[in-house]
């Protein structure tokens, strides 16, 4: 429609137009105009074409009007957004549906074949008894998640490790093992490590190559390798979820960098994995990490046994002569079990079963003091002797099945405290040990039958108040002499003295030299 302009009376039509689409524009009761409903009724009429159309016309509206006075009738209220508890139970719906391949794990006569998938409920029961439980329903979720990790990995071993607290959302932990050579993330892995050092090599000698300028003869300390997988800290696979069934993610192994630093921080977890780690020292990584070094360093100091529950096969002892450390174990088919008394009046009864973690951030020490053939070619061709490096002295730890009676106080504060389940029925009592060091950590044990479980923030107790370390002091760069040090500008004075004083020797010089040639010359006549 064109605009009219100024002065000029509006066309009777246009008016007409304008008043009659202001009037089909008004709302109704349901809050749509006839005008939206009219453009609605068209647009379906064009995109289905019936056959008679005006036959079906009443029809067609009133089905379009009813769909829209239906919607939300299923509720007292209109809701805008699905709230959390909906979503929550959509997510989980899920686990609740047997798979197509469910029924094929029975057997004969009925039995189950044998599966990594742990027992939670017997687990559940037993944490009740000693006072440390998730809730019955939170079990029977996670059992299901669990079984839903088995389904899609080729795992051999797991075990519900327990609860990470954080911020904004907590981590459900599960350890577990893969069937040997199917862990196709392991050969990624490595061929990833080979790539990235192939391409340090090469850098390395594009910059010899190129004609660079003097660098710094300042070399960083060499690099301790990490563990490889199924070995020391890497021993174990862990799997992470924020909640019931979200979708598992692995962690990546752990590197001794990473334990030493998270050694010397304390931050809380916020639930995203991604997150970065913003501390000071810095951390190497992400909250995926911190994860993953904590869960080690806790599983290193809490995870206990009953003495004798296990022993070492026949092959350590070997072993053993040849000054290797002790690394594996094995179930005790003979044990007989300890008297829960017994458990709790010493802690001598109990042992752990996990490597100590060394200073290095491994469990077995590497010395990285032992060069490479090229670093002693390298070393062979250079001219100047350097003085020998003392050999340094390696890191020795606590062996495995260690009693907790060695365990290192805490300001005069015991590592552990073990207690009864009940004190009014101590004949069906079980044991429960706590740990002080890392608190959330519990072991409850009866005479032959126990449990591992970790639920807390996953900080370590400090019986100071933390404060971050202070940054070194800064490296002076060179030593001060009057070699290097910048002297005073002489003045005009001085340097006429100085010039004076040359000619004056210049001609001395050429005075003498004169004598000399005199002298040769009388002497050969």
């Amino acid at each position: 429609m064109s605009e009219n302009p100024a002065g000029v009376a509006p066309d009777p039509r246009e008016l007409q137009i304008q008043n009659a689409k202001a009037y089909l524009l008004q709302a109704g009761s349901s809050g749509v105009s006839l005008y939206e409903h009219l453009a609605a009724l068209l647009s379906r009429i064009l995109s289905e074409r019936p056959p008679n159309a005006l036959d079906v016309l009443e029809q067609l509206s009133t089905e379009l009007h009813w769909s829209r006075l239906n919607k939300g009738l299923d509720s007292l209220r209109t809701l805008r957004d699905d709230p959390p508890t909906y979503l929550k139970a959509e997510s989980q719906r899920a686990l609740f549906f047997r798979g197509a391949g469910d029924g094929e794990e029975i057997e004969g006569d009925g039995e189950m074949t044998d599966s990594p998938l742990p027992n939670l409920f017997d687990l559940a029961h037993l944490l009740q008894q000693g006072g440390v439980s998730l809730g019955r329903d939170e079990i029977v979720r996670i059992a299901l998640a669990l079984k839903r990790l088995i389904d899609n990995h080729p795992i051999q071993y797991c075990r519900f490790w327990g609860k990470i607290l954080g911020i904004t959302g907590s981590y459900l932990v599960a350890e577990v093992q893969f069937r040997e050579g199917e862990d196709e993330e392991t050969e990624e892995g490595a061929e990833e490590e080979e790539k990235a050092a192939e391409q340090e090599e090469e850098d390395e000698d594009k910059e010899e190559a190129e004609d660079l300028p003097p660098q710094s003869t300042y070399r960083p300390p060499p690099l301790v390798p990490r563990e490889d997988n199924g070995t020391g800290a890497n021993k174990y696979v862990y799997f992470v979820c924020t909640e019931v069934g979200s979708e598992w993610v692995r962690l990546p192994p752990v590197t001794p960098a990473q334990i030493t630093a998270a050694r010397k921080i304390k931050r809380l977890f916020t639930g995203n994995l991604d997150a970065p780690v913003i501390t000071y020292p810095p951390f190497p990584g992400t909250e995926a990490n911190l994860l993953r070094a904590q869960i080690g360093r806790i599983s290193a100091g809490t995870h206990v046994s009953p003495l004798g529950y296990y022993q070492f096969g026949e092959e350590e002892g070997e072993e053993e002569e040849e000054g290797a450390a002790r690394d594996t174990y094995e179930e005790n088919p003979e044990f007989e079990g300890i008297p829960v008394t017994e458990l709790v009046d010493s802690l001598s009864t109990w042992v752990h079963h996990v490597q100590h973690i060394l200073p290095q951030g491994r469990c077995v020490w590497l010395n990285t003091a032992v060069k490479s053939e090229q670093e002693v070619e390298e070393e062979e061709g250079e001219e100047e002797e350097k003085e020998e490096e003392e050999e340094p002295e390696p890191e020795v730890g606590p062996p495995l099945l260690t009693p907790l009676s060695e365990d290192a106080e805490i300001n005069n504060t015991p590592p552990w405290t073990a207690s009864l389940s009940s004190h009014l029925i101590p004949q069906y009592a079980l044991a429960v040990l706590r740990s002080n060091l890392w608190p959330g950590a519990y072991t409850i044990a009866s005479s032959k039958k126990f449990e591992n479980i970790y639920i807390g923030w996953g900080v370590k107790y400090s019986p100071e108040v933390y404060s971050p370390p202070a940054p070194p002091p800064p490296q002076s760069e060179y030593p001060s002499g009057p070699e290097i040090s910048e002297g005073l500008d002489p003045t005009v004075e001085e340097e006429q003295a100085l010039k004076a004083a040359q000619e004056e020797a210049a001609a001395a010089a050429e005075e003498a030299e004169e004598e000399e040639e005199e002298e040769e010359e009388e002497d050969d006549d």
